[in-house]
């Protein structure tokens, strides 16, 4: 459903969020190692969400990664917008460009409940309740 950068982006952000509440900084080591991701894809990943204000980094023998009040305030919805764009929420189930309510293609129909509904979870799916899950062992990151 999702991209492979926009998957590890997610997994990435909650991590950090979830290893940042107590104001420390998370390395990318650290990040990649805890999410089962190749560190440079992550790397890149995480440079660039942090240049958008998904995340915060810090430079230096302290620096790393961390997230504020704000970014826990995110959604996955607002992840998948970033990364993958919002085909997720808009585009035809069949993958045809020109789909539509006026110019259906054959499940057409079927497939705009589903996506009204993907978008509705992944709207109210917030940053800050993933880690509560995690700090719950309701939810897990890594195998």
């Amino acid at each position: 459903m999702f991209s492979k950068t926009c998957e590890y982006a997610i997994r990435a952000l909650i991590y950090v969020a979830q290893k940042s509440r107590d104001g420390s900084r998370i390395g990318i080591k650290d990040i990649a190692s805890g999410i089962d991701s190749p560190e440079y894809f992550i790397a890149k990943i995480l440079q660039d969400l942090s240049r958008k204000g998904f995340v915060q980094s810090a430079k230096g023998p302290n620096g790393g990664f961390y997230m504020d009040d704000n970014n826990l305030g995110l959604s996955v919805a607002d992840i998948v917008r970033e990364i993958d764009g919002d085909k997720l929420f808009s585009g035809c189930g069949l993958g045809l460009k020109e789909c539509s309510e006026n110019h259906p293609c054959p499940i057409h129909n079927e497939f705009k409940h589903i996506r009204q509904a993907i978008q509705v979870m992944l709207e109210g799916s917030k940053i800050q309740l993933f880690v509560e899950n995690l700090d719950l062992k309701l939810t897990f990151l890594k195998k």
